[in-house]
């Protein structure tokens, strides 16, 4: 069976998106931007790309890649020599032990078929004291949609589970707080609901963008590149490590090593 190269999963520059997508998009990296500064770092399933130009401007160092060929040849045609960007496997790096600081998965851990793998592989190429940050939709809520391609999901205690046994010591964040979002998105969640456990959710982006268009309102165009001020910064919630989180849409969580553990 052929592997598939996820563009028919992922945003890409210069299609529509909501505008709830990009302020998603664009607070992840924002939120990573203080964990990057002067850091060596390393952004695994980076996509088209969309915050390696804003990572670049603060890093110590950036390398990125992705596993899709078509993703990465996107990252080049944009940055050019501007980020390094190669092809790989995330349960197989090709980067050295202990030569990163930081390493990023934003909404592709699930993609990944073992995520122990890939977790094995962050301890071995990370340094003592770092972390990895990753970005996840919640699977906690009650109207999740799993993406096509997709293994595992992981919430709070499933990220505090899989990192902890691998040494790690971890810390969360809510983003996107349910409190906060529309009315229109209040009242058709139970409908969502019905539509994905009656397997009548699209599969494709192009798909969902009928659908997202009625409940988030007109679309947006997604960016080459995410920059400072383009959405309104969120201050992401703490949140307990030991219990499910139901009152956010993505859930942040940072992976530390302890000194020594690498």
């Amino acid at each position: 069976m052929t592997a598939p190269d996820f563009t028919d999963v992922t945003e890409m520059a210069g299609e529509e998106i909501s505008p709830e997508q990009l302020f998603r998009l664009a607070n992840r990296y924002y939120w990573a931007g203080d964990f990057a500064d002067g850091k060596d770092v390393i952004e695994v399933a980076c996509g088209t790309g969309p915050g390696l130009g804003y990572l670049a401007e603060r890093t110590k160092s950036l390398k990125a890649g992705d596993f899709s060929e078509a993703m990465v040849d996107q990252v080049v045609a944009h940055y050019g020599d501007r980020v390094e960007c190669m092809q790989f496997d995330a349960q197989a790096m090709p980067f050295d032990d202990n030569s990163a600081d930081l390493i990023l998965i934003f909404e592709a851990l699930y993609y990944v078929p073992s995520a122990e793998a890939f977790v094995a592989e962050c301890k071995r190429v990370l340094r003592p004291s770092g972390q990895v940050l990753v970005s996840n939709a919640n699977p906690d809520l009650f109207d999740f949609n799993p993406s096509p391609h997709s293994f595992t999901y992981h919430g709070v205690t499933g990220l505090a589970a899989l990192f902890g046994s691998a040494g790690f010591e971890t810390q969360f964040w809510g983003s996107t707080p349910l409190a906060k979002v529309g009315l229109k998105q209040k009242i058709l969640r139970p409908v969502k609901k019905f539509v994905v456990s009656s397997g009548l959710m699209p599969k494709s982006m192009a798909g969902k963008r009928l659908l997202k268009r009625l409940v988030f309102g007109e679309p947006v165009r997604m960016p080459a590149e995410v920059s400072a001020g383009m959405v309104e910064t969120e201050t992401p919630n703490p949140l307990p490590a030991d219990r499910p989180d139901t009152d956010h849409k993505v859930i942040y969580c940072a992976a530390r090593l302890p000194d020594g553990a690498a």
